[in-house]
């Protein structure tokens, strides 16, 4: 797994795609506000779990295009002390009066993607930052910093300002644009346009400086009185009124209901590692299927970056979606077949239907499905986090609830109003989620890759590349995560399943997977559509420990 790091067809020197080398912790997120906010949290005394903490939250802040306090996140953490990885649930539920017929009798024949009928589940994240917190303080060797503490950075940010990057200005202005479609034409909402544009109406450019005083209350709330605020009391009071106010069907019961839940992980043998993922609601089990077929195969045999590579990476991802739209919802609500999923024999079947000669038939047009961060931390101590959490659609509902500065997500809006769809809307139902986070672990019970990405449909795709990038090919995080990506399926604001290729993917490459029968679509060289990967690597022999953040990205991979 530990290659030199090297000049390669990917980069020029061998600084290009240099890891930082690190020897005590180390972070990556999609912005260097959280990294530092997450590095000098480790450096204060914090564990893993509070370093993620502190750049989700500061994520929430800095990075609002992508993720809020008013979304969801799912985690998976590693436990030093007892070698265990834990996995945690914090994705919100359908209200209590939310139906099919309740938007079918409003002349619905699907869930509107903006506005208060789209903000219909319960934000899940600091639900999820509570429940993550109460664990590591209670069971880690090293208890951490006190709660407090750990939203120092992400209140001043909201109070004080920060610069806007290029990231969030792409995000500004093209929701924006009075030329596109309504579900973009966001500043028709009139809290979203007094947060989140200037006072002319206008998009923030990089390096204005934006605050959030509304939001730097809620945090401090949060902060100083802890998570049943966000649920119970004022704060959960203040977005319920909002809601109901303009038409919205979430009740304070709702929130008052809501709960984190901790759940087993998914895991699939990959070569002399254990991968692991998140079980459904997430769509966790198609990363680990897609691992699972690829275990058939000699992938170190086939050159990276042929088209015999991304044929098969694409043909393994088309059957793993196959399983993940047949099955994925909500458990509790729908039986799920994981054990066969992930079987061996499953595997092994999926694989001989692959034809390496061309590729096989689509599968249904596939939805826009998600903004998302994703973060990695480990500490001094061996402790691990992969955390990833998201509003859905950029900017989600386009709904903040007034005086809150919460942006809410509209996650619900990907629930089905066909009653015979197996992600149908029912009251109190998760939906079929697109988060996932990933991490490896050695034959010892230790993390040696912790890695994930933004996405929605392409998570999955990009994690098998890390993974197949790095053990099998062995390549450093850095260079796995910025070699070239291809996307099969969703793009930015369209449904869609043509394979998309980065633009560095070569002509010849790319005619003869069009020559097989591949759907081909040139992007730019680097681009968005890609999503935000990062990665964390542990070379076990010497405890050096490499981070990669995304050059698509605004990120920073640090640690000391």
């Amino acid at each position: 797994m530990y290659a030199e790091q090297s000049p390669s067809k990917y980069c020029n020197t061998a600084s290009a795609c240099l890891d930082p080398m690190l020897t005590n912790a180390a972070v990556t997120t999609p912005n260097y506000l959280a990294t530092q906010a997450a590095v000098e949290t480790l450096q204060k005394g914090g564990n893993a779990v509070d370093a993620a903490i502190s750049a989700a939250a500061t994520l929430a802040v800095v990075y609002p295009q992508m993720n809020t306090i008013g979304g969801d996140n799912f985690w998976l953490i590693y436990n030093a002390k007892t070698k265990q990885v834990r996995a945690l649930n914090a994705s919100g539920r359908a209200g209590e009066n939310v139906s099919i017929d309740f938007y079918k009798s409003r002349g619905y024949d699907k869930i509107p993607s903006r506005g208060y009928l789209a903000a219909n589940t319960v934000p899940g994240i600091v639900s999820g930052w509570d429940q993550a917190y109460q664990y590591a303080s209670g069971s880690m060797t090293n208890k951490g910093l006190a709660w407090k503490d750990l939203f120092n950075k992400p209140i001043m940010y909201a109070s004080q300002g920060f610069a806007v990057t290029p990231s969030l200005a792409r995000w500004e202005a093209i929701n924006t644009d009075t030329k596109d479609s309504v579900a973009r034409n966001l500043q028709r909402f009139d809290e979203f346009k007094r947060v989140y544009l200037k006072s002319d109406g206008s998009p923030y450019q990089v390096g204005d400086l934006f605050k959030q005083p509304d939001l730097a209350k809620t945090l401090d709330i949060i902060a100083t009185k802890g998570s049943k605020e966000f649920y119970q009391g004022s704060i959960a009071k203040a977005i319920v009124q909002d809601l109901q106010a303009n038409g919205g069907v979430l009740t304070l019961n709702d929130f008052k209901q809501h709960t984190a839940d901790w759940v087993d992980p998914l895991s699939v043998k990959y070569r002399q590692y254990t991968a692991y993922n998140l079980p459904p609601n997430t769509q966790g089990m198609a990363s680990l299927e897609i691992l699972n077929i690829l275990n058939n195969f000699n992938v170190s045999a086939i050159p990276e970056g042929s088209a015999d590579y991304y044929h098969l990476l694409v043909e393994a991802t088309k059957e793993a979606f196959i399983d993940r739209d047949k099955y994925l919802t909500d458990p509790k609500f729908s039986p799920i077949p994981l054990k066969f999923l992930l079987s061996e024999q499953h595997g092994k079947d999926q694989a001989q239907r692959i034809d390496m000669s061309k590729a096989a038939g689509k599968n249904p047009p596939l939805e826009p499905k998600g903004d998302t961060v994703w973060l990695g931390v480990i500490d001094k101590d061996g402790n691990a986090v992969s955390l990833i959490q998201s509003i859905y659609h950029d900017f989600g509902s386009a709904v903040v609830a007034k005086g809150t500065g919460v942006l809410l997500q509209n996650r619900g809006s990907f629930f089905s109003l066909d009653p015979n769809h197996v992600n149908h809307l029912e009251p109190q139902k998760r939906t079929f989620h697109t988060l996932n986070a990933a991490m490896m672990l050695d034959q010892n019970n230790q993390p040696v890759l912790i890695y994930g990405t933004m996405g929605g449909e392409g998570q999955p795709q990009t994690q098998a590349a890390i993974a197949t990038r790095v053990v099998d090919y062995g390549m450093s995080v850095q260079e796995a995560v910025a070699a070239p990506r291809w996307l099969y399926g969703r793009t930015w604001g369209a449904e869609s399943n043509t394979l998309k290729l980065e633009g560095r993917i070569t002509s010849d490459v790319a005619k003869t997977l069009k020559d097989r029968g591949q759907p081909v679509e040139i992007l730019d060289d680097y681009t968005d559509t890609m999503g935000h990967a990062g990665a964390i690597a542990i070379n076990r022999k010497t405890g050096v420990i490499s981070a990669a953040t995304d050059p698509r990205s605004d990120g920073l991979a640090a640690g000391y």
